[in-house]
This record gives structure tokens, C-alpha cells and sequence, in this order.
């Protein structure tokens, strides 16, 4: 089973962390299809059948992501909006997602402490993303354990990005069977 890993970062050439995780993504072409929503929409006209079409090849698919305002990056937000969509993903006949086995994979600006209830955030990692697992629960998708890297706007070092795109592999191998 192939794992489908949908990029969306905006500025992918400014990023280290996202830049270096897609890096050894392409490592495993025969295990690992990317898929970049920024550059494949560049004036964010979203080709829904196209995205739904790819999405059903997959029962294994990773959204990549920088945590933007502890969301989602506006593009990919469309994405959602636009591919989930009624009949497909959900209603009396949406069933196209059930049983899909669906994660995350962030770059966390903030350091992982602030991620705390006594955190500068006051709120846990997996607080903020319940809106992505209440809509996977909704198209009958299996939401994976998120994967993560804190500091990445600005403390993480190279040696610590470069570990965390391993770390990263290994999570992606770990859930899709």
C-alpha cells in the first residue's frame, strides 16, 4: 500500500523543516507519492475530481503542513472545503473515505512546552487539530497519531530538522499498514 502525502506549504523555499521532510519523501518513489497543493494550484482553482480521484488510489494519506495560527494553511483549508465534499465524502452516499487511514505531519512554529494547559498556548496539540479528527470521524476515515516538529520557525537545528525527516519515515511506515 502506497502512502499519499499531500504538501501544502506556501512557501515551501523559505521552509527548513518542510523543504528537508519532502526532500527524503522523494527518497521512497516506489513507497511514498507526493503531491503539492501550492504548486499544482497556484491560483487555487481546485480540480475536485482530479483531487477526489487521486485520494480514492490511496487508503493511506498524510496532509503535510506548517501549523499557520493553529490551523491549517489557507490552501489546503479550500482543499477540505472543496474535495470533502457532499455524496463523495459523506451523506447518504459519500462514502468514498470510509476506512482511509488519514494523519497529519506539522512543523510547529512555538516550542512543544508552550503546547501545554499551563503553555503560553493553553492549549495540547491534539486540542487544536480536533477539528481535522471531528471531520474524519464524520467520512468514516481513521484518523493516525499526528506527527510533529516544535521550533521549527526558529530553534530547531539543522542536525535536529535532519532527524526529524527520519522520524518522520519511520512514523509513515509505522501506520499504513
Amino acid at each position: 500500500m502506497k502512502t499519499l502525502v499531500i504538501l501544502a506549504h506556501p512557501h515551501l523555499d523559505a521552509s527548513r523543516v518542510n523543504r528537508r521532510w519532502k526532500e527524503e519523501l522523494l527518497n521512497y518513489p516506489d513507497e511514498i507519492t507526493l503531491h503539492e497543493l501550492y504548486h499544482e494550484y497556484p491560483t487555487w482553482t481546485i480540480d475536485v475530481s482530479k483531487e477526489q480521484a487521486l485520494v480514492e488510489a490511496y487508503d493511506h494519506v498524510i496532509f503535510q503542513f506548517p501549523l499557520y495560527w493553529y490551523s491549517y494553511p489557507p490552501l489546503l483549508k479550500k482543499w477540505f472545503d472543496d474535495v470533502f465534499a457532499y455524496g463523495w465524502a459523506y451523506g447518504s452516499t459519500g462514502d468514498k473515505l470510509k476506512g482511509k487511514k488519514m494523519g497529519l505531519a506539522m512543523s510547529i512554529g512555538d516550542k512543544k512546552e508552550n503546547y501545554q494547559p499551563e503553555g503560553s498556548v493553553s492549549f495540547t496539540v491534539e486540542e487544536v487539530i480536533a477539528p481535522f479528527k471531528a471531520s474524519l470521524r464524520h467520512v468514516g476515515a481513521e484518523a493516525l497519531p499526528y506527527f510533529a516538529v516544535f521550533g521549527a520557525s526558529f530553534q530547531a537545528s539543522d542536525e535536529k530538522i535532519d532527524q526529524s525527516a527520519i522520524s518522520y519515515i519511520d512514523h509513515l511506515f509505522r501506520y499504513k499498514k
